[in-house]
């Protein structure tokens, strides 16, 4: 049984696309995603160095739009669909939710809108890894920030104010490192409340339809049927945490024994390999990685 999943925020690297984009129908998608988003995205894929593809107005758009490109070069289908925080809106895509280009029209507002929250205010993220999860919450809690993402194995992530994060830094949980990550805000927290109501605004203007394959939410890692209350857990989990934590449990308990990362993998299977022991990873990093993929593809599905 195959999941495929999207990476999150954080993933991209400069360059990450130009192996793809030598591939005529990743290309040619790519194209029609960036008339759709109104941004270039052969351009930061390719040639735009990590501290501009850091902005969240870029990189959101870009992380769905190589996700969306990269599953149907990938062209398997799987009983499970997941995305990590904004790789919940390629994952919608995969699942029939959103066309390709209402996903990029909803991803361009939401990224647009949240980088203009997080200019209101300096804030960032940082990653707790190890640790005994209680420590790690109370850390945070005790440093003034926010446990925006649990995902399991082993890592947190903490958000808040640079300060906060700073307290965080000096006096980590025992047995934890922290890790400043290159995001630009303060995601799934309060701090990105200014993003929701435009974001909910252009949800309400799509064409949504019922997911046709099993897709979870970060909200809760439950099984959502309802197209409709898929999109209305996107914009709400703008300012709630990310609970990835609860996404692997309901793979394991549903008996995946294969997990896909689309481009650029790395991030999500390198969590699996800690948090769903048994369960065989692969991610895709480069066009080379595709025949691999499909093989693995054919193997679980």
């Amino acid at each position: 049984m195959l999941a495929i999943t999207c990476p999150g925020q954080g993933a991209q690297k400069s360059g990450f696309l130009s192996s793809f984009l030598e591939l005529d129908a990743f290309a040619a998608q790519i194209d029609e995603l960036s008339s759709a988003s109104g941004i270039d995205l052969r351009l930061h894929g390719t040639e735009s160095d990590d501290e501009t593809i850091k902005d969240t107005a870029l990189a959101q758009p870009l992380l769905v739009a190589s996700a969306i490109a990269c599953a149907a070069e990938l062209g398997a289908r799987a009983e499970y669909v997941a995305g990590h925080s904004v790789g919940e809106i390629a994952a919608a895509q995969i699942a029939g939710v959103f066309s390709p280009a209402d996903a990029m029209r909803f991803v361009a507002v939401r990224g647009a809108g949240m980088a203009a929250a997080a200019a209101q205010t300096p804030t960032g993220m940082s990653a707790v890894v190890g640790g005994e999860p209680a420590d790690v919450l109370a850390a945070i809690d005790a440093a003034g920030a926010s446990p925006a993402n649990v995902n399991g194995g082993g890592q947190t992530v903490a958000a808040g104010s640079l300060e906060d994060l700073e307290k965080l830094a000096e006096n980590p949980p025992e047995r934890a490192r922290v890790i400043a990550l290159p995001v630009a805000g303060a995601f799934h927290t309060e701090y990105m409340a200014s993003a929701t109501q435009e974001l909910a605004a252009t949800a309400s203007a799509l064409e949504i339809a019922d997911p046709a394959t099993y897709i979870l939410s970060n909200s809760d890692g439950t099984v959502i049927e309802s197209g409709q209350d898929y999109v209305d857990r996107l914009v709400k989990q703008v300012t709630n945490p990310v609970r990835w934590d609860l996404c692997q449990e309901t793979l394991l308990n549903a008996g995946i024994t294969g997990m896909i990362e689309l481009v650029p993998g790395g991030t999500l299977t390198g969590i699996a390999r800690r948090a769903m022991k048994g369960v065989e990873t692969f991610a895709i990093k480069s066009a080379a990685d595709l025949d691999g993929a499909r093989e693995f593809a054919a193997a679980h599905a």
